[in-house]
């Protein structure tokens, strides 16, 4: 008998909760990004409203107080925080955050992709392979019919290939919110895998995802590199909590240093009914100390990964609080760039197989055991459809 997992039953208190979190608003060495993104996030600031400021008066009040500092907007957010990013001298910031319709301010910052490794991507004529079944897909009990459920996944992430014959991509929707960048197509390919893993077509080639044939959207925060600024992701949060309707899913198999703009962004998202799943990281740490895996919220579930054998992957994040269960993570196959397939491995691969069960199952999940090896001490149920 399956047991079913809610938000509560699921936390357990960590073993390691006594360890000290990271400073918000610290910046650390970033590496392995390019200069010109980190000249973009350098001296870039996320600036939170009041709440009581009324959604429609927004824009107007974020116009004012940028011209009165002499300052360009960057992105304005409506609908998940109400505020803005801007690129000023840090004395400036300082000035605006004294502003009463400011409730705080936090510094940019860049997130990275939830995968460890990436193997050799499958190329040639994909209509001349068969269809097989991921290990992971059949661990988490799928795949099961998406194709009918009149539900979106939002991926937020490097974009999709979306022209991809193993996807279901809703193109009208699909978005990009890379500053000097235009279009959602995927230029790394980790998006289109996450997406395949949601759900690729059980269409008799490639490979088939959980909720296979549900319709995915590109929601683009990160570049060809895989990296991106906490300014641009919150955009993407902002998107998906402006034309997400409840019941459906975001998966954000990214992360970066504690953040609390695009923590509250997230919540608040999903207190609209979206389920978002978050991928834990990667960092063999304790999740609390990246965002947005560590916001704990009704309707946000933060996924560790695990193997074939149900052990604990080796460079997984945990902590429970904030990780709600585990999914398959290790040596995970899907949809990758120019119509071929990938197999990589990170708790960016858990996620959504997570995903797709709470897109099937209407934020619901099942338990399919636990974990061995986690190193908290509280090992993590296995979310099963």
């Amino acid at each position: 008998m399956k047991k079913e997992i809610g938000l509560a039953s699921l936390i357990a208190i960590a073993a390691s909760a006594g360890m000290a979190l990271a400073q918000e608003g610290e910046r650390p060495v970033q590496y392995g990004i390019s200069a010109d993104l980190q000249q973009k996030v350098d001296g870039n600031y996320i600036f939170v409203l009041n709440d009581e400021i009324p959604a429609n008066r927004v824009r107007g009040v974020v116009r004012r107080m940028a011209a009165r500092a002499g300052v360009k907007v960057g992105h304005i957010y409506e609908h998940s925080i109400k505020g803005f990013s801007a690129k000023m001298p840090a004395e400036t910031a300082a000035a605006m955050e004294e502003d009463p319709m400011v409730s705080y301010y936090t510094h940019d910052g860049v997130a990275f992709l939830s995968d460890t490794e990436v193997g050799t991507a499958a190329t040639g004529d994909v209509s001349a392979q068969a269809q097989s079944t991921p290990w992971g897909i059949t661990r988490v009990g799928g795949p099961a019919d998406g194709s009918n459920l009149g539900k979106y996944a939002f991926v937020i992430d490097t974009g999709i290939d979306m022209d991809h014959p193993d996807l279901n991509v809703a193109t009208s929707l699909s978005r990009n919110f890379v500053s000097g960048l235009s279009s959602p197509e995927d230029q790394n390919g980790h998006g289109t895998h996450v997406a395949g893993t949601i759900a690729a077509l059980d269409n008799g080639i490639g490979v088939v995802g959980v909720a296979a044939g549900a319709k995915v959207v590109a929601v683009r925060v990160l570049n060809a590199q895989g990296n991106g600024s906490f300014a641009d992701i919150i955009a993407g949060v902002d998107y998906v909590a402006q034309v997400g309707l409840a019941g459906e899913v975001a998966n954000m198999s990214l992360g970066g240093p504690a953040n609390s703009a695009l923590d509250n962004a997230v919540r608040n998202a999903a207190a609209k009914g979206i389920f978002f799943s978050l991928a834990a990281g990667n960092e063999a740490q304790n999740a609390n100390n990246v965002s947005p895996a560590r916001t704990n919220a009704a309707n946000v579930y933060t996924i560790s990964a695990h193997d074939s054998q149900d052990r604990f992957a080796s460079f997984s994040n945990f902590g429970n609080p904030p990780i709600d269960c585990a999914d398959p993570g290790v040596n995970i196959q899907s949809t990758w760039l120019n119509g071929s397939y990938n197999t990589i491995s990170g708790t960016s691969m858990a996620a959504p197989h997570a995903a797709g069960i709470f897109l099937i199952n209407n934020g619901t999940a099942f338990s399919g055991g636990v974990v061995s090896g986690d190193p908290d001490g509280n090992p993590d149920p296995i979310c099963h459809l």
